[in-house]
């Protein structure tokens, strides 16, 4: 989902998810009565759209009592708190959804996890996409660490009043037709800019950089920061190279409006239409919503995004090993990331299923947002879901995407010229990497 990633990165105010995070009360419901209903915690990031899943789970299981811990989907601060629980052997939820970029961290302790595998699993690989599958397997194949929830295809979320102010298209169709290439959309970029409408055409450089990166990855060597043989690669990728480059053209032509991506002045950038598009996986969908309010609805639609599809975002859900009802919270993760679980979350927040049996159900290919003005996301994101691809994440990639990031950001800030923010964007990850 909730991939940043999928990071599935959604999200609400960061001050929400600080509150989550400096909890400590203990998961494994710990809290509940010895001869009452059992508590189940879930610890998420983001918006991955259970809330409903829950009440059905609730009363088809009477005895059980779910309490989600999250909406807030900053990973830099979520994945270190997971950490700390799993190494204390305490204080993590009974089911804990992990990002697809820090998967790889995890699996290099899977004595943490409890082995999905032996507890009928197995049953359920053709369940998902193959490749959803085997990112949830160790390296020997013998560990399943956890079941896949959902893949972020690739599409641009756009503010049809400020293309209509900038006099551009607002027909989704005709938007798409706008920009086949990255340099195109900053064509129609510099067009919306020269309108001085009060916004600016993208919201940060970084979440366009990142998608940029894992789109021209996903249809070349299929990896980034790292090879399949875990090696850093920052600096010799050309993937990561021509993503930052192109990046860069972006923030010289004026385009970015700056706004730190999951921060508060990103959320309120939202309530307050600062900024025209967004890059946009499946997942990005509810994070708008939840961000942007009902006053925005209808202002928003889905078009397609420039250069050929592409895959942000996607998490599985584990069950830590230090979990008291650890029978009971494998089948829970098991009925919500079940064909029906994921119809279910997709409904309600958007994150695409990685179920072949999901996306092929009428209930997605004809669904429609009617918050983003009726577009046939079902048709948008589900058609091209078999054949996305995946983008190898290697052991630190979430510190390197970190600092490669912070080094992108700091272009786009004026603090750095292009040719020194890349020395350090390779510098920084080599640091991130060693330690």
């Amino acid at each position: 989902m909730l991939t940043f990633t999928r990071r599935r990165l959604a999200a609400v105010a960061v001050v929400a998810a600080t509150a989550l995070l400096g909890t400590t009360a203990c998961g494994g419901g710990d809290d509940a009565a010895a001869d009452g209903p059992i508590t189940l915690t879930v610890d998420v990031f983001g918006q991955f759209g259970y809330a409903d899943l829950y009440q059905e789970y609730m009363a088809s299981h009477p005895g059980v009592k779910i309490v989600e811990r999250g909406t807030g989907g900053n990973l830099d601060e979520y994945s270190p708190k997971l950490t700390q629980w799993l190494a204390a052997g305490k204080g993590a939820g009974d089911v804990v959804a992990i990002e697809e970029g820090l998967l790889v961290e995890y699996k290099a302790n899977p004595q943490n996890f409890v082995n999905l595998l032996d507890h009928g699993a197995a049953d359920l690989k053709g369940n998902f996409l193959d490749w959803k599958w085997n990112q949830g397997l160790t390296a020997d194949g013998k560990q399943l660490i956890g079941l896949g929830t959902d893949v972020g295809g690739m599409a641009m979320c756009y503010r049809t009043d400020l293309f209509a102010k900038a006099g551009l298209p607002t027909d989704r169709e005709a938007v798409s037709k706008l920009w086949p290439t990255w340099q195109d959309y900053i064509k129609v970029g510099e067009q919306f800019t020269a309108k001085k409408t009060g916004a600016s055409f993208l919201d940060a450089a970084t979440n366009t950089f990142n998608t940029i990166l894992l789109q021209t990855a996903g249809n070349s060597s299929g990896y980034s920061y790292y090879d399949t043989g875990n090696n850093l690669v920052v600096g010799s990728n050309p993937a990561v190279k021509q993503a930052y480059d192109t990046t860069m053209d972006i923030i010289d032509s004026g385009l970015s409006g700056k706004y730190g991506s999951w921060s508060e002045e990103w959320v309120s950038a939202f309530k307050q239409s600062k900024f025209a598009t967004i890059a946009c996986p499946a997942w990005m969908t509810g994070v708008i919503e939840g961000n942007a309010g009902a006053a925005a609805k209808g202002k928003w639609d889905i078009a397609q995004i420039p250069g050929n599809g592409g895959n942000w975002g996607g998490s599985f859900l584990a069950v830590p090993k230090q979990s008291k009802h650890q029978a009971e919270a494998i089948e829970l993760a098991k009925f919500l990331t079940s064909a029906k679980g994921q119809i279910g979350a997709f409904k309600a927040k958007g994150p695409l299923p990685s179920s072949p049996q999901a996306l092929e159900d009428p209930a997605i290919i004809a669904s429609k947002n009617a918050y983003f003005s009726e577009a046939p996301v079902g048709k948008i994101f589900a058609e091209g879901a078999k054949s996305l691809k995946p983008v190898y994440m290697g052991p630190k990639n979430q510190a390197v995407r970190t600092e490669v990031e912070n080094a992108v950001r700091s272009v786009e800030l004026g603090k750095r010229s292009p040719e020194q923010g890349w020395t350090d964007a390779v510098a920084n990850a080599e640091k991130a990497a060693a330690k």
